[in-house]
């Protein structure tokens, strides 16, 4: 099965050419989602057996200001996508987020609840949802949070960068959610694509997140403890670490649907963090 993916160079996209060798990727050079037409033109051109979008405007707090552009690229160039996948009678995987959420209250969010954006980022996500959704092909949208891996930017690298210069930190402890590691994204972005090649009626959105559920400063003691460093974290409110763009509070995924549909439970992410402190030699 050869796949399309867009997106060369994040988290997903990286762990996606370690597991994908058939798949083509394309960077922002081939294919730049600031000019969706371009995006469904490059399908059209390469015809592949099924596509995944793994690029997006990930910059959460920038949208605040440029939430037209990250429009584009999360909102209107998806739709193109899907719309040119539809065509092809070929399936298309999505990756959104957490944040299409409120994020209140304490319950894991169903894929079925009620939509409501606390921010921008999460306005233009929720808009690449429903312009794929009404382009009437084959989808998998998987919603996933607190993505992580050995490269790129996330908070893992954030926290072991941290840790060399200092020995207490403060980090907010009244955000709940489940960090995610981009290798079982990727794996469960392919399975997907294949899965919906031979069962298209399994088209529809799914959730994906890490477990157990944790508090990012939980999720930062974990760190610290794994790599073997003494670093004292202190839990502080959302509203002491102020940012451009509101968080959702509760970021709790129910995931049973990707398990009933798919036989895929919620990966310990504790256990990739081992792995990737060890990949990245940053264990003392």
């Amino acid at each position: 099965m050869t796949v399309l993916v867009f997106g060369r160079t994040g988290q997903v996209a990286r762990a996606l050419a370690v597991l994908g060798p058939e798949a083509v990727f394309l960077g922002r050079d081939e294919a730049d989602l600031r000019d969706p037409s371009a995006c469904a033109a490059a399908i059209r051109a390469r015809r592949p057996h099924a596509v995944i979008n793994a690029a997006a405007w990930t910059a959460v707090d920038d949208a605040e200001e440029h939430e037209a552009e990250a429009l584009v690229i999360n909102g209107e160039a998806p739709a193109e996508m899907a719309r040119a996948c539809a065509a092809l009678a070929i399936p298309f995987v999505h990756i959104s987020t957490d944040y299409v959420f409120a994020g209140g209250g304490d319950a894991p969010w169903r894929s079925d609840d009620p939509v409501a954006p606390c921010n921008a980022y999460g306005r233009t996500k929720r808009a690449g949802e429903v312009g794929i959704i009404a382009a009437g092909g084959a989808f998998g949208i998987l919603r996933t949070s607190w993505v992580f891996s050995a490269t790129g930017v996330n908070f893992l690298k954030t926290m072991l960068r941290l840790s060399e210069t200092r020995d207490r930190l403060s980090v907010v402890g009244d955000q709940i959610g489940g960090p995610t590691p981009a290798t079982a994204i990727a794996a469960v972005c392919l399975t997907m694509a294949e899965t919906l090649r031979a069962e298209p009626d399994l088209s529809g959105i799914y959730h994906l997140s890490g477990d157990p559920d944790v508090s990012w400063a939980g999720f930062a003691r974990e760190i610290f403890a794994q790599a073997g460093r003494s670093v004292t974290v202190e839990d502080i409110p959302s509203h002491a670490y102020p940012q451009p763009a509101p968080r959702p509070a509760n970021s709790r995924l129910d995931c049973s649907g990707l398990a009933q549909a798919f036989g895929i439970a919620r990966p310990d992410w504790r256990a990739e963090v081992d792995r990737i402190l060890n990949e990245l030699g940053a264990v003392t």
